[in-house]
């Protein structure tokens, strides 16, 4: 089960530099313009990709993050600052899970959602959920570059497991 996280994890950062590579060469206001999506803009669902990702990784390692107030919070007003947090938490991703025993994907963490209250689940699902929810919002995104009329980068999981 490790190796099979592994291989989202790594795929999570791919997908994650292909899309923030092809956002990156937007000019500003479009990045920012409200396109009608959920969370609005591009800077509005990445961030809050971001943010759900801090929040699920205060969970799994016991430090949530006394910032964050609400999902739909705007962490970085700038690309910039945006890609670079990005990366740390890809990196922290995949850190963690690199530190986990076989075992550790069974057992349960309990927790208290933003929207729900108390909850519990195992590692392996909050795992599964966590890269199922990027890969819905980068979704979004992919979208939003089709309506701006730029050609987006393709994010399938085939072509990264095919290339590596």
């Amino acid at each position: 089960m490790k190796a099979h996280f592994q291989a989202l994890a790594a795929y999570n950062e791919w997908a994650n530099r292909r899309l923030y590579e092809a956002v990156g060469n937007l000019p500003d206001e479009d990045f920012a313009r409200d396109l009608k999506a959920f969370f609005g803009s591009f800077r509005g669902t990445l961030n809050h990709i971001l943010v759900a990702d801090l929040i699920w990784l205060g969970r799994f390692t016991g430090t949530p993050s006394a910032d964050i107030t609400s999902l739909d919070q705007t962490l970085h007003q700038d690309f910039a600052a945006l890609d670079a947090a990005r990366r740390e938490t890809d990196r922290r991703l995949i850190a963690y899970i690199d530190g986990l025993a076989e075992a550790d994907f069974a057992g349960t963490i309990a927790y208290r959602t933003m929207t729900r209250g108390d909850a519990e689940n195992s590692r392996a699902d909050m795992l599964t959920h966590v890269f199922n929810h990027q890969t819905h919002h980068r979704g979004q995104a992919h979208g939003l570059l089709s309506l701006l009329g730029r050609v987006p980068p393709s994010l399938d999981l085939i072509l990264f497991l095919n290339t590596r």
